[in-house]
């Protein structure tokens, strides 16, 4: 295919409101635009795919008995060409069994057999604050995942919702780092459709990078349109800020970019001790998360798939040792 598909992925934890959220979004679908819709359901029969109005400019394929996520790869890569070749789409949207933990369907998307005919995009999570009070779910590691993963959070069934529950789940998508790109309210289901064409990356493929946004959280947390588009290949994104005696470095690398393992623990080890560093990083080894504070370094896996991303802040009395081990770690 000449120009990549755009794909956006919506996932959330069953009963969050999923579905209602790509009605609300084919809605508001140009009226030039064919979109396919690729459905994945836990149960066996494919209902999903029912509701669904049958119509010429949307192509809606169910997917029924598994999870994409996990030992339906084969199925989805074969479901997917087909749907592809013959809708024809404009754009796909996939929305993953609420039991589904999406990392492993991002992966497939990025693969080699879908590298020339698909562009992933943003990852939404759609969120039910009332299930932050049941332990059973809130405790669960796909309901944790899922908006691990997400690059941005709708939340959902507000009129079923308390204020304070709503609040509570505010207060969860902002605790999440790396930041989300934005979250949302979404009454009834209802999501601005700009929302969804503001993750298209013409700009990044033209080589005209929007302006880093400076603004920071009172944590340092670098935010606003420095997460918007991927940088280019080889060309880490960096952004730095200082506040209250204190210097916060972030940058970012392609999705595609690898790191080696034990380069990078050294390199970020010779960092002065004084450095506060999080990082997530597309490594040889799959994705990891890296964590240092108090002198303590954590290294673990992580469901994060968008990009590599590092942030570390230092007194800025020792800022100049970052820049150049920073340098090295690509």
């Amino acid at each position: 295919m000449a120009k990549r598909v755009p794909v956006h992925i919506i996932t959330g934890f069953l009963g969050s409101g999923k579905s209602t959220l790509i009605h609300s979004l084919i809605a508001q679908k140009p009226v030039d635009e064919t979109w396919a819709i690729l459905v994945n359901e836990f149960g066996q029969i494919g209902i999903d795919q029912a509701m669904f109005e049958q119509r010429d400019d949307v192509a809606v394929k169910g997917l029924p008995g598994g999870c994409l996520c996990c030992q339906l790869a084969f199925v989805l890569q074969a479901g997917l060409v087909n749907l592809i070749a013959r809708a024809k789409p404009d754009r796909v949207i996939i929305e993953p069994s609420g039991l589904g933990h999406p990392a492993g369907l991002i992966d497939l998307l990025r693969s080699e057999a879908f590298a020339d005919a698909l562009e992933v995009r943003d990852i939404i999570a759609t969120l039910d604050p009332r299930r932050l009070e049941e332990p059973r779910v809130r405790e669960h590691e796909t309901f944790q995942d899922q908006l691990a993963i997400a690059d941005a959070i709708a939340i959902t069934m507000l009129d079923h919702s308390s204020a304070e529950q709503i609040d509570a789940a505010h207060r969860l998508a902002r605790e999440h780092w790396p930041p989300r790109k934005w979250v949302h309210d979404a009454p009834h289901g209802e999501l601005p459709i700009k929302l969804l064409y503001e993750s298209d990356v013409s700009q990044a493929e033209s080589g005209a990078m929007p302006q880093a946004h400076r603004a920071q959280s009172p944590q340092g947390h670098l935010a606003g349109e420095f997460f918007d588009f991927p940088p280019p290949p080889g060309k880490p994104q960096i952004e730095t800020g200082t506040s209250l005696g204190y210097t916060s470095t972030g940058m970012r690398w392609h999705p595609g970019t690898r790191f080696d393992l034990d380069h990078l623990a050294a390199t970020l080890g010779e960092l002065p001790a004084a450095a506060r560093i999080k990082g997530v990083f597309h490594t040889e080894h799959g994705w990891k998360k890296v964590n240092r504070a108090g002198g303590t370094f954590q290294l673990e896996s992580t469901s994060w798939r968008q990009d590599s991303r590092l942030e570390v802040i230092i007194p800025s009395a020792d800022a100049r040792a970052v820049a150049p081990l920073l340098e090295r770690l690509t």
